[in-house]
């Protein structure tokens, strides 16, 4: 199973939504929360190449970007072979 990991904020409706399609798809995901620990912000932001917006969600250690962009990859089919791979 892959690795998932999203830096989110307990408050965003994005960071939700995103975490309610993953927890469907029976994944174990890493959540850091950029607001309870200020540091992980600027980590984001560097593994993210300068994204400061939130969730930023990272599978297998390749940022995919943020909501909108796992349910692109819902809607394309090609989230659940990502899923699927390990890393």
């Amino acid at each position: 199973m892959a690795s998932v990991e999203i830096y989110s904020t307990q408050f965003c409706g994005y960071c939700m939504r995103a975490k309610r399609l993953l927890s469907t798809k029976d994944v174990a995901v890493t959540d850091y929360d950029v607001f309870a620990e200020p540091s992980r912000r600027q980590e984001m932001v560097a593994r993210s190449g300068g994204r400061t917006s939130v969730p930023q969600i990272f599978i297998n250690g390749t940022h995919i970007g943020g909501c909108d962009e796992l349910y692109a990859l819902e809607r394309s089919g090609r989230l659940a072979s990502m899923l699927e791979a390990t890393g």
